[in-house]
This record gives C-alpha cells, sequence and structure tokens, in this order.
C-alpha cells in the first residue's frame, strides 16, 4: 500500500461510490429488519406492528406478548449489539492494515482479543463474579495486552513499526498460554465448558445493558476514526512522509491503536471472540472502492455489520442448537477471503 498514490478521486468514481455506501446502508437497514423477523419463534411481517404496540405498552395483546417480549427483549438489543460488534472490528481492521502497511493484520495482532479472552476466562472461573465483572474482566485485560506491546515497542525503539508487531506477537504468546493454563485449571465439567463457549463466541447473551456500554464506546469510537481517516492515508505512507507533511506519525498512530483497541476489547467482553470480521471486510471493501480510506473505511464498516448480521442471523436459524458465531464466519470469511486473494493476485496489497 505505501507506493499508491491517493490521487484525487473523478467525479464517476465519487458518484459511484457514494452509490455504494447508500446501497449498503440500505441493505443494512434491510438485513436488520429481516434478523428481527427470523428465528425460533416467528414475527411475521404483518404482526410487526402489533407487536411493537405491545412491546412499547400501548395496548394489550396476551396472544402476542410472547412474541412481544422476545422481540422487545432479545432481537432488537441482539441485532444492534451485532451491528456495532460488526462495524467495530471491521474498523479496527481496516485502521490496524493502513497502520502496519500489511494487509493481512488482523485486529487480534497486538493480542488485544487474547487479553480480553484472559480476562473473561478469569472472570469465569472467580467464585460468584457478576456478569458485569466478567466484562469489566475481559474489557481491563484486552486494554492491559495492548499497553504491553506498546511499552515493549517503547523500551526496545529500533523500527518501531516492526517492533511493535513483534511485541504483539510475544505478548500474544503470554496470553494465548495463560488462557490454555486456565483452561487446565478449571473444573472440566462446569468451568471449562463455560470457557471454552465464550472463545467461541456467541451473541445469545446480547441485552440492552450491554447496548448502553457498547453504543457510546463503540459508537463513539467510529466516529473519531471516520473523523481522522484521511490521516491513515498519509500514515500508511510511512512517519518519514508522514512528518514531511506535518503530521506526528506517533501521536496519530497510538491514538488509533487505542481507538481500534477499545473497540475490539468492547466487543470481546460482550460476545467473546469473532473471527474473520476485522481481517476480510477491509479487504472487501479495498477491492469495491480502492485503498483510499476516506472511501474504504465507510465500505468497510457497512459491510462489517451486514456480514456479522448474517452470520449472527445464520447461526441461530440454521440448526435447532444454536451455531457458534465464530464458526459461521470462518465457514463464510475463509473461503471469501482465498477468493479475493485469487481475485486481486496481480495487484499489489494481495
Amino acid at each position: 500500500m505505501n507506493d499508491i498514490a491517493f490521487s484525487q478521486m473523478m467525479p464517476g468514481a465519487a458518484k459511484a461510490n457514494t452509490r455504494l455506501k447508500t446501497g449498503l446502508a440500505l441493505g443494512l437497514i434491510l438485513v436488520l429488519v429481516l434478523s428481527l423477523w427470523i428465528g425460533w419463534v416467528p414475527i411475521a411481517p404483518t404482526e410487526l406492528g402489533g407487536i411493537v404496540r405491545v412491546w412499547l405498552g400501548m395496548e394489550a395483546g396476551q396472544d402476542i406478548a410472547g412474541k412481544a417480549l422476545v422481540f422487545g427483549m432479545v432481537r432488537i438489543p441482539r441485532a444492534l449489539i451485532t451491528v456495532l460488534v460488526g462495524m467495530g472490528l471491521s474498523a479496527a481492521g481496516a485502521v490496524y492494515q493502513g497502520l502496519f502497511r500489511n494487509p493481512l493484520v488482523s485486529p487480534d495482532i497486538l493480542g488485544v482479543s487474547a487479553g480480553a479472552t484472559f480476562g473473561a476466562a478469569l472472570g469465569l472461573l472467580m467464585a460468584g463474579s457478576s456478569w458485569l465483572t466478567i466484562q469489566s474482566l475481559a474489557f481491563f485485560f484486552g486494554l492491559t495486552a495492548v499497553g504491553m506491546a506498546l511499552v515493549i515497542a517503547r523500551v526496545v525503539a529500533v523500527r518501531p513499526m516492526l517492533v511493535l508487531v513483534l511485541a504483539g506477537l510475544v505478548v500474544l504468546s503470554i496470553f494465548n498460554a495463560s488462557i490454555t493454563l486456565l483452561k487446565y485449571l478449571s473444573d472440566p465439567y462446569n468451568e471449562l465448558p463455560a470457557i471454552v463457549f465464550w472463545m467461541m463466541g456467541s451473541m445469545s447473551r446480547a441485552q440492552w445493558s450491554d447496548l448502553r456500554v457498547a453504543m457510546p464506546i463503540i459508537g463513539g469510537s467510529l466516529i473519531l476514526i471516520h473523523v481522522a481517516r484521511y490521516k491513515l492515508n498519509v500514515l500508511s505512507l510511512g512517519d518519514l512522509q508522514a512528518s514531511s507533511l506535518g503530521l506526528n506519525p506517533g501521536v496519530y498512530r497510538l491514538l488509533f491503536i487505542f481507538l481500534s483497541s477499545v473497540m475490539v476489547s468492547v466487543s470481546v467482553a460482550i460476545c467473546g471472540q469473532v473471527l474473520w470480521v476485522g481481517l476480510v471486510m477491509p479487504h472487501i471493501a479495498r477491492t469495491l472502492v480502492g485503498p483510499n480510506h476516506e472511501e474504504m473505511l465507510p465500505v468497510a464498516v457497512l459491510s462489517g455489520g451486514i456480514f456479522l448480521l448474517l452470520a449472527d442471523t445464520a447461526a441461530r436459524a440454521l440448526t435447532m442448537a444454536e451455531l457458534p458465531i465464530s464458526v459461521v464466519t470462518a465457514f463464510i470469511g475463509a473461503p471469501l477471503f482465498a477468493y479475493l486473494l485469487y481475485r486481486n493476485r496481480g495487484s499489489g496489497w494481495s
């Protein structure tokens, strides 16, 4: 990506990208509505109006009271959280790939996901720990992992981007080993299955309280990244070029890493590990609109929301027992990623 010049977009291309983003936004709304209908408690489109009125308390309806409860307390918060997590992971992947100038980088490159998973596993092993405690530990250790990688890179202080990647691998290995140790020490009948299921990822635990946490953190981070997304173009050219253009690469790199890591930590704290979203969606966006982050990042964010919502809908509707969402994203994301590599085999980023 560092050899690509970000030239002025032609008017025709700008209009095409605007139409694409509009289409993705409308597609996201359509998929969101469909996800509210699909499930083991079927909700017909003709029942939707009555269900909403019963859920809001505007009228009584004993025959659809159960469906109104499922609609208002399960499906709406689950769908909205799924969209936020998909958007956050996609944005984090796009940011990391731009910062490290490597299209194979994913949001767990600095050990964020492993640290958050360790925190959740630790909370699951603590006697009497609440759901809030588990999520808080996941969020704390996710940021701790990033902090450790940054400290190691700062101490070494040689070729900072390369050292940061290597430091992330060190932190990732440490937390993965710690997770394995916790699994070894856990009760194989109660605690171990809980840790394993957490690592598989699931949106089934989503609640309105989670949305109240995720909305300001992930939503706010997305807004800040969107506002400063053009600076990713400069940072992707390298530190020397960024400094010559009047940008402080160290400050903005730290800002983007922090915002991305916060989104990943919150996502893992809410739903466990969700794989492939942050790796594949930026590639799709880059294939559609090119490497310019001003155009690519919004496309990646919208695509991530659609992709994860479709995966979650499939996970809870395909079988009698709900599938782990990472299984669905892997089965879809891995072949899609292989196709993208083949399709873009002649370009610089593949």
